[in-house]
């Protein structure tokens, strides 16, 4: 039997970076892009290679065109830290899992490096298939924690829970990081959330800005933790904003909530300036000027945005398609519809 789990993208609707550093976010997955993993028992344990784990190239160019794309490590070892985590996970649950191997290969067509999650959607879509392999359940907000750890512990990926809730619940989520609440329980308070047709969204990027989410994260971790007032308060504001949007959806006052997320990106550049590239602004600056809103999925490489109408949305298409960024409509996974 062959067992297929999938994960899927991640956009942040609003509040990030501020998962991290015990603010709020609102998050989704969408369904235009997927990370896909297949398991199957074989008598021993083996890690199949995909496309970015090639290492013949046609040129040199080619290797360097390869590199930009999915950085200088492939998905083996997403692979490989997933089964470890997994299995330590097990062993420190008490679990005895039953004595059997599995062949595990992976496929994912998630832009890599632009701020869309795609190296925890393969981690997450590998976990599911160990848990349904060995017969074993986890509640999302757990499955989570452990998808983090795996990038935090095992590959030194700085990173927040955000992803990783949006990913293992498979539907728009409000997420709330308080301090207090996570070290009582040990996850956040996480609560389903409506984003209805109605509020009309896109997803753009730019394949040539691929950037890992280690390079803010490390500049913020260590500007937080040394109490640097500007990013303390910005946590607060990005907090606050989160509250803002949920409120909007709530009461649908859909009509409020572009300058919100505009606020989103206008604040990380007055906090993160020097990781903002000109290539970044541009994207948003183009968006903005089609008189759309525009702020970041991730960390970069990807916006996100509300657009009016259809008029408006073609505008996007047009001046994107100019500047060689990449256009759609994300296809949202909405609650119980996969698991």
């Amino acid at each position: 039997m062959i067992i297929t789990s999938v994960a899927y993208p991640r956009a942040a609707l609003v509040g990030n970076p501020s998962d991290g550093y015990h603010g709020k976010t609102i998050a989704f997955v969408f369904r235009n892009y997927r990370a896909e993993v297949q398991l199957y028992e074989t008598p021993d344990l083996e890690l199949l290679s995909s496309r970015r784990d090639y290492n013949r190239f046609s040129s040199l160019d080619a290797l360097s065109d390869d590199i930009a794309q999915f950085g200088y490590y492939g998905g083996i070892r997403l692979m490989k830290a997933a089964a470890k985590k997994f299995n330590e996970h097990c062993h420190e649950a008490g679990v005895e899992l039953e004595k059997k191997n599995f062949t595990i290969k992976y496929f994912s067509d998630i832009p890599n490096r632009l701020g869309l999650a795609g190296s925890s959607a393969i981690i997450t879509a590998a976990m599911r298939a160990m848990f349904t392999f060995y017969g074993i359940t986890i509640e999302p907000a757990r499955l989570a924690n452990l998808v983090l750890s795996t990038e935090r512990d095992e590959l030194g990926i700085p990173a927040g829970l955000q992803d990783r809730v949006a990913q293992a619940c498979n539907t728009p989520v409000f997420m709330d990081f308080d301090k207090a609440y996570m070290e009582e329980h040990g996850i956040g308070r996480y609560s389903p959330i409506a984003i209805p047709d109605e509020l009309r969204l896109y997803v753009a990027y730019r394949t040539d800005l691929a950037e890992g989410s280690e390079i803010l994260h490390s500049r913020l971790r260590d500007d937080y933790e040394a109490g640097v007032p500007r990013v303390v308060a910005a946590m607060k504001e990005w907090a606050e904003l989160t509250e803002k949007v949920k409120k909007a959806l709530e009461d649908r006052e859909f009509d409020k909530i572009p300058a919100l997320l505009d606020r989103n990106f206008d604040l990380r550049c007055e906090v993160c300036a020097g990781s903002v590239s000109a290539k970044n602004r541009r994207m948003v600056e183009i968006a903005r000027s089609c008189g759309a809103s525009a702020k970041f999925t991730g960390s970069g490489g990807a916006i996100i945005g509300t657009y009016k109408d259809d008029d408006m949305f073609e505008a996007l298409r047009r001046q994107f398609k100019k500047n060689r960024i990449d256009l759609l409509k994300p296809d949202i996974v909405r609650e119980g519809e996969v698991r």
